[in-house]
Parts: C-alpha cells; sequence; structure tokens
C-alpha cells in the first residue's frame, strides 16, 4: 500500500512539474519575451526647439555679446529625402544603434543631426566692442555698445536690407548665424525597456509588442556653423564646439519580432565655448541653452 501511494505521489510529481517545464517553454519560446543580446538600429527624423540664449563672438578686433537671440529649427517635412542614399543626411534625422546588456537595459551610440537657425526678424541688446581695420567693411559697425538694440531684420545693417549677408553699398551684415548642417549631437545612451503590452491586453508578443523606455545620454557638439560676422567669411566646416546631455521618454511598438516605429520626447542641455565662425582661428563664438526634440523612428531589432 505504502509502495502504490508512493508510485502515484512521483507520478503526480512528475505530471506537474512536466506541465511547468512544457508552460515554461512556451514562455521562453516568444522571441519577445528577453532582449538580452540582441542588437537594434533606427534611422528617423526629429523637430526641435531651443530657449533663448546669449552668444558672445571674439575676435582681434572685436569681442561682443548678442543678449537672448531667439533661434528655430529647419523642418523638411516628409521628404524623400530621409530615404535616399545620396541625400538622407540633408534633413534632419536620428540615427542609433544599440545593445541588450539585459533582458531591460540597452546601451547605444547615435547621432541627432537638428537644425539651428538664428531667427532674422529679431531685435536684440548688445554689449561689447567694435575695432576694426577701416579698410573692412565691417568698420561700419565700429564702436561701443552697452545694450544696444540692433535690428537683425534687417540682416544688422543700420540703413536698408539685403539678403544672406551679402554686401550693398559696401555695408555687410552684421549677423547671421546658424548651425545647418548641422547642430550635431554625437552621444551615447544608456536606457530602460519595459514591456507594457498587457496595458493594452496583447498576449502574442511576437507579433505586437508595446515597450516604454527611458534613458539618458552625453555626448559631443560637431556642428557645421555658417556665420556671416561683420562681413567676414564664414569658416563653413565641421568642428567639435562643446559637449550635450540629454533624457528621454519614449513609446516602441515592435512588429513581428524584428521591426518597429518609435516616438520619443529628449530634452537636454547643449553648451559650445569653442564655435569656429570664420577662416580665422582667432575668431570664435560661444553659447549655451537648452533644446526639445520630438523624434520618429523606424528600426530592427536582432539576436546576435
Amino acid at each position: 500500500m505504502k509502495k502504490t501511494i508512493l508510485v502515484t505521489a512521483l507520478f503526480v510529481v512528475f505530471c506537474l512539474s512536466n506541465t511547468f517545464a512544457q508552460e515554461d517553454i512556451k514562455i521562453q519560446d516568444k522571441y519577445s519575451a528577453h532582449n538580452k543580446g540582441k542588437i537594434f538600429i533606427s534611422w528617423g527624423g526629429n523637430r526641435d526647439s531651443y530657449t533663448k540664449s546669449d552668444v558672445t563672438f571674439k575676435g582681434n578686433d572685436y569681442n561682443f555679446t548678442l543678449y537672448d537671440i531667439s533661434a528655430h529649427d529647419k523642418p523638411k517635412g516628409w521628404h524623400a529625402d530621409y530615404i535616399n542614399p545620396s541625400k538622407m543626411t540633408i534633413p534632419q534625422t536620428n540615427f542609433r544603434m544599440g545593445y541588450f546588456i539585459n533582458d531591460h537595459y540597452s546601451i547605444a551610440i547615435g547621432w541627432d543631426h537638428m537644425k539651428y537657425v538664428m531667427t532674422q526678424n529679431q531685435t536684440v541688446d548688445v554689449t561689447g566692442s567694435i575695432n576694426l581695420p577701416t579698410d573692412q567693411s565691417g568698420s561700419y559697425y565700429n564702436g561701443v555698445y552697452t545694450n544696444t538694440p540692433v535690428d537683425l531684420s534687417q540682416n544688422g545693417a543700420k540703413e536698408g536690407g539685403f539678403e544672406k549677408g551679402t554686401i550693398q553699398q559696401g555695408i555687410p551684415a552684421f549677423l547671421m548665424y546658424e548651425h545647418t548642417d548641422g547642430l550635431n549631437y554625437v552621444n551615447t545612451e544608456f536606457s530602460r525597456h519595459d514591456d507594457i503590452s498587457k496595458w493594452f491586453a496583447l498576449t502574442n508578443t511576437d507579433k505586437v509588442q508595446i515597450n516604454l523606455t527611458e534613458g539618458l545620454g552625453a555626448g559631443l557638439i560637431f556642428p557645421k556653423t555658417n556665420a556671416t560676422v561683420l562681413g567676414k567669411e564664414r569658416h563653413d566646416d565641421f568642428h567639435v564646439s562643446g559637449f550635450g546631455t540629454s533624457l528621454k521618454a519614449g513609446l516602441n511598438v515592435t512588429f513581428f519580432k524584428h521591426f518597429y516605429i518609435q516616438g520619443e520626447l529628449k530634452g537636454g542641455y547643449i553648451n559650445m565655448p569653442d564655435i569656429r565662425t570664420t577662416v580665422s582661428a582667432d575668431d570664435t563664438a560661444s553659447q549655451h541653452f537648452l533644446f526639445f526634440q520630438r523624434i520618429i523612428a523606424f528600426g530592427g531589432i536582432f539576436k546576435i
């Protein structure tokens, strides 16, 4: 009798353990159940907003600051350039490639290609001094400025208006200033990912999975600054100008295990103490400001 009870108990335990094991295998069979060891790559576009900032320009013959300048981005909208290999770096874009170190955390490298354009239609206060040689057209602006209003809507000229920093009647633009090729934030991000599919009653996450992601990042600012300062010839080349930090939150929807669309909100701080403005290495600018990005990206996720 005891042997019968023992054999029956062992059989029940075996059946239960086998059932749980099979259930565990079913769970493990879901590709989307675990992220560790997966890589991901994405490409998308952004819209940007910036806080007002002070910009200081320095050279051998001038040193002045413009206060509270406004700036905006330069969107291209839904455009074929985003997927045209020869032009896809022209719009405001975001590239990211990363690796899951465990099921919930990833580390990634990326490039946020933003565009920053000083709003031309504004008047700002200027403090500092300009003392250019008289044979330079910019000497028109020689003098001492103490919170002096300067109307940039006329390209900085004291009389008349003209386009894109060209000279008319010997008077150059006071300032045109933008990082449009662009305000490049090359960064590393550390992020957390959480599957929230159950909030939407999704049971087969290998078909559709919804994830919440948050992260922080830091990196270098590598802009190509287009600036016309007092009629001087612009630098117009890439230059490491400073650093940036950022925080983000996003929603990721993954389809059929490998393909996803992700929306993100990202905010951060940019500090550029060494901006090249003209062909002379002695001419520089500096500024710092906050930025806010709205991002839509498309990507893929695969096991290695």
